[in-house]
């Protein structure tokens, strides 16, 4: 998950070119690659830190993000707010 995602590998791996992997792409899925690649990515930190008690910068490192402030960014953008503050409103059910 934290590879860079390489759209030309991924459309030869299909047999589809740029353009029309990005377009049955979006049409699946409502994003682009990449846009999809970060929202996963955000969910996979969001769940480390909520289940794992991970930090917020190891958390945003191991998910591929070089910077823990534009993870953080992007982060608010999805999720709404911080992911401090997001992190601390999330209930984890008794196991």
């Amino acid at each position: 998950m934290s590879e860079h995602l390489r759209i030309e590998v991924l459309a030869d791996l299909v047999g589809m070119s740029r353009s029309s992997l990005h377009q049955h792409f979006k049409a699946l899925t409502g994003m682009s690659p990449l846009q999809y690649q970060k929202h996963l990515r955000l969910q996979e930190a969001r769940r480390l830190m909520v289940m794992e008690d991970m930090n917020i910068a190891d958390a945003s490192y191991r998910v591929g993000y070089e910077s823990p402030s534009q993870f953080s960014r992007e982060y608010r953008r999805l999720f709404g707010t911080p992911p401090h503050r997001d992190v601390q409103s999330i209930e984890v059910p008794a196991q």
